[in-house]
């Protein structure tokens, strides 16, 4: 099925490109999201409409990543305490929900698809992780994860 992206996709393309996707795709996720509309003759005619909308909201959503990106950096790093046995290898993870909490609670809002990790983290060390906005917006963040130590 042609589709007018409505709106920024990473895999797809731009707001305002004409793409070809499976039929389910489009009518159960694009079209109840606003991400696409259907290509048909009147609303080929709208490409540059949505393409200069597309282009304010960017305008828009830059300067507040931004501002994110800014209070990132000022953070620098977080410490997790995980339980661990003696390999170091940790009985749960630190995850990206892990560190949307840690930034919410410092009133950073990030959502779990901007942090950007290969995989969870399961063994004791310094790790870096990459909080993605645009492909030019980036913040890195320094993740240690330390031994829970009891005191009983």
């Amino acid at each position: 099925m042609k589709v007018i992206l409505a709106k920024d996709q990473k895999k797809l393309g731009e707001a305002g490109s004409i793409v070809i996707v499976a039929n389910g795709y489009a009518r159960n996720y694009l079209f109840p999201q606003n991400m696409a509309i259907p290509a048909t003759s009147k609303n080929i005619n709208k490409i540059e409409e949505i393409k200069k909308k597309a282009e304010e909201e960017k305008l828009a959503m830059h300067s507040e990543y931004l501002a994110l990106t800014n209070k990132i950096t000022e953070v620098k790093q977080f410490t997790f305490y995980r339980k661990a046995d003696e390999n170091d290898h940790l009985f749960g993870s630190v995850s990206e929900n892990d560190i949307i909490k840690a930034l919410a609670e410092k009133e950073i809002n990030v959502h779990r698809s901007n942090v950007i990790m290969d995989k969870h983290l399961k063994e004791l060390g310094s790790f870096d992780v990459e909080i993605e906005f645009t492909s030019e917006i980036k913040a890195n963040l320094k993740v240690n994860v330390e031994k829970e130590t009891n005191l009983e």
